[in-house]
Order: C-alpha cells, then sequence, then structure tokens
C-alpha cells in the first residue's frame, strides 16, 4: 500500500512564520507592560511610605523665608510642622472641592494667609466647609489673637485642562495656588507651599472649618495592572498554543 507523504515541513514553517512574530513582539510588550507596573507598585509603596514617616513625625519648626526660594517639593510634601501668626481672615480664599470628609457633599477649603512675625506670610488651608454653611462661616467675626498652627507642607495645587477659571474677585478658586491667592491681596513674601491643618480630634462635629482635609491615601493598583498585563500574555500564549496545535494537525492529515 502505498502511503500519502506528509505535506513539506517548510509549508507549516511558512504558516506559522507571521503568527509567531506577531504572538512573540506582542508577548513581549504585555510582560514589559507588567514588569513596568511592577516597579511603579515598587516606586509607590516607597512614596507612601515616605509620606507616612514624614507626616506621623512630630511637628518641626516651619523652614524660614531665607530658605523657601530653594525649597522644592519632593523636599517638603507632607513635612509635619508648627507655625505662629495672625490670621487675615478677610483674605481668606475659598476652594471648591466636590466632596468633604465623612462624604458629606461638596463644599469649599478655607485658604486664610498667616502673617507670621518676620512679616511674611503662609497659606493656610484651615479645612473644608459644607457649601450650604460657607457664607454663614465666612463672614463671622473670628479673634484677632496669635494663632498657632500645627500641619501638612503641601505643593501648589497645579491647573489641569479642564479646570474651571477661578474669580479672586469673589475669593473663589479651583486651584490651591499660594502665589495665585497672594497677588490678588499684594501679600508679599509668600510662602511657595502651603499647610494643610492637622485634623482637631477634640473639635465637635458641629465646628467649621474641620482640619486634616490632608489626601493621604494615594491609590494604588499597579499590582492589579500588572497582573492584568501578565494575564493578557498568558491568553495569547495560550491561543498561539491552541492554534499552533491545530495548524499541526490539519498539516498531518491526508
Amino acid at each position: 500500500m502505498t502511503s500519502i507523504p506528509s505535506p513539506p515541513r517548510h509549508g507549516l514553517l511558512r504558516q506559522m512564520l507571521w503568527p509567531t512574530l506577531f504572538t512573540a513582539v506582542s508577548a513581549a510588550i504585555l510582560i514589559s507592560l507588567g514588569v513596568w507596573q511592577l516597579h511603579r507598585l515598587a516606586w509607590k509603596e516607597g512614596l507612601l511610605a515616605n509620606i507616612a514617616a514624614r507626616a506621623d513625625r512630630a511637628p518641626t519648626a516651619l523652614p524660614s523665608p531665607a530658605e523657601w526660594p530653594a525649597l522644592k517639593p519632593e523636599d517638603y510634601d507632607y513635612r509635619h510642622v508648627a507655625l505662629s501668626g495672625h490670621f487675615l481672615y478677610a483674605d481668606t480664599a475659598l476652594v471648591f472641592t466636590p466632596s468633604g470628609p465623612q462624604d458629606v457633599g461638596p463644599g469649599y477649603l478655607f485658604l486664610t494667609p498667616l502673617q507670621l512675625a518676620s512679616g511674611a506670610y503662609v497659606i493656610v488651608n484651615r479645612g473644608f466647609v459644607p457649601a450650604e454653611l460657607v457664607q454663614q462661616i465666612r463672614n463671622r467675626s473670628e479673634p484677632e489673637s496669635e494663632a498657632h498652627v500645627v500641619g501638612l507642607m503641601r505643593p501648589p495645587q497645579r491647573r489641569g485642562p479642564f479646570t474651571p477659571a477661578d474669580d479672586p474677585e469673589k475669593g473663589e478658586y479651583f486651584t490651591s495656588d499660594p502665589a495665585l491667592i497672594a497677588a490678588h491681596d499684594y501679600l508679599a513674601p509668600v510662602a511657595p507651599f502651603l499647610v494643610d491643618v492637622d485634623l482637631d480630634a477634640a473639635q465637635p462635629a458641629t465646628q467649621w472649618p474641620r482640619g486634616g482635609a490632608t489626601e493621604r491615601d494615594l491609590p494604588n493598583n499597579h499590582l492589579n495592572y500588572a497582573l492584568t498585563w501578565f494575564g493578557f500574555a498568558v491568553g495569547l500564549l495560550g491561543v498561539f498554543a491552541a492554534f499552533f496545535t491545530k495548524k499541526i494537525k490539519e498539516n498531518r492529515s491526508p
């Protein structure tokens, strides 16, 4: 009996050349994205550890105005500091925020200039006030005695492409930028950073502004992203293996 010869081996190789190249390149890209997310995970965990170490440390003295020009955000962000001075309540700026503590809804952060003994100014984020109470809190009389503040240093908030326009004449803003706020009120020199007041655990729940508005729980989903990219790579290789097996069987069939 005469057997039917199998198709030449090089025929299968020609059929599989481009699928193999496509799969190899695609899998390499997916795996590299997964590895990149693992690097991002290590970076984010280091960042969160650094934030916790700075924010939970006992407060230290505020850098002097002479040091301000050389400060970089990465050197001071979340540094726990203590400072004293006199608030300029009439120059308080309101910065809109879509949600406050315990999901109370939209409201405003009260950013008030604090004049130091040196004559320089620091914009202090005194905390959150619900939208319906803003005018009541804004118009109340405040004590003129010296204020003692403990909080976290934060860099200016930059404007994004979709950030609404500020209204300095009304004292209403959508970004926390100390230079912009101070310029409108002709305050100089002003610190290139803000200080977010700590949450006062003894403060009654009905008393506003409420400190502790600093965002410390930064999202960290990089491990999930890495597993997703690796999963795509495994799935692609599985599909290729099934396709390759099918082609081998087809080429062996008479």
